[in-house]
């Protein structure tokens, strides 16, 4: 295990964005958005890549992405949702970094999503997606060094926790 970076996994709405820009701010390391990063390389939203080439298509891309940045040291790397999906993603993310999922009710999940329109796999209703999600990628995290759930902490004590358990 590694602390060159730290990496954050979770479901969509967990506070992955929020939380590592807080730690990087802390830290003085580099926040980087995997997802963010990945629309700007390709020029286009995660949304049109889905809707133009598919699902499997943006995952071989978003895999792309994740490598090319945890080649490098001293990041928070927010990680999109599904990005633990894939086999080859977990282990990328253990060699390079100390992983930390958040995790959150589903309850305060689709109060912070529910004003998104930009997240593909949420078309349609919005509460049944969530759970079905949830259900479907329920042990999806298990593999990250640390698990905090964020549904009652503010962005401050999750900061502390990760630091804390990432021995920083």
């Amino acid at each position: 295990m590694t602390t060159s970076n730290l990496v954050l996994v979770g479901f969509m709405g967990t506070g992955k964005s929020t939380v590592g820009r807080k730690l990087a701010e802390r830290l003085g390391w580099t926040f980087q958005d995997s997802d963010a990063v990945l629309e700007e390389e390709q020029q286009t939203s995660i949304a049109d890549l889905f809707r133009q080439h598919g699902e499997a298509h943006f995952r071989a891309l978003e895999s792309k992405t994740l490598e090319n940045l945890l080649a490098r040291q001293g990041q928070i790397v927010a990680t999109g949702g599904g990005a633990v999906l894939a086999e080859e993603n977990r282990a990328c993310m253990l060699r390079n970094g100390f992983v930390v999922a958040l995790k959150a009710s589903p309850e305060t999940i689709i109060q912070r999503v529910s004003s998104d329109t930009s997240r593909p796999l949420l078309q349609g209703n919005l509460e049944e997606r969530v759970h079905t999600l949830l259900e479907q990628r329920k042990s999806a995290y298990d593999f990250a060094h640390t698990v905090i759930d964020t549904s009652e902490l503010t962005t401050e004590q999750i900061v502390e926790i990760i630091i804390r358990h990432a021995n920083l």
